[in-house]
């Protein structure tokens, strides 16, 4: 029968590679915890600061829309001429095809004409692909092939 060695005093005090590895575990836990720690407190300001400030970036534009004499250059069209699809984008109605409609130039959307005249009022874009409408296309001075 082989009997194992009995374990020496001097090996169950704790070495300096024990030393070591307790510190390398230490730091491998402690240290993410101390940089999630930051990136959360970083986050939080951004968030106060952002919300403290919020007036300031929120302030709506004094003439962003378009104008009645504007809205009135905008192509009226019924639903059958519409050349992109017949649903409208604002209201998610399907436009008839003896509905009126506005057809925006550029881009060729078209949206139930009470629909495009609320949105343009408030807004100089196409509701569907962002494009902003053409100040030329308003300038009177010009001959517009539309």
């Amino acid at each position: 029968m082989v009997s194992s060695p009995s374990p020496s005093p001097a090996s169950s005090a704790p070495t300096s590679s024990d030393h070591a590895m307790l510190v390398s575990v230490f730091l491998a836990l402690f240290l993410p915890c101390v940089g999630m720690s930051a990136v959360f407190l970083i986050y939080l300001f951004v968030l106060w600061f952002s919300t403290r400030n919020q007036s300031e970036f929120a302030k709506p534009v004094a003439g962003k829309g378009l104008s009645e004499s504007e809205l009135e250059k905008v192509p009226k069209v019924t639903g059958k001429e519409l050349v992109m699809g017949t649903e409208c984008a604002v209201c998610l109605d399907e436009i008839e095809s003896e509905q009126p409609a506005r057809l925006l130039p550029g881009c060729n959307h078209g949206f139930h004409l009470q629909c495009a005249d609320a949105w343009l009022s408030r807004n100089s874009v196409c509701p569907v692909c962002r494009t902003k409408l053409d100040p030329q296309f308003f300038d009177a001075s010009q001959d517009n092939p539309c």
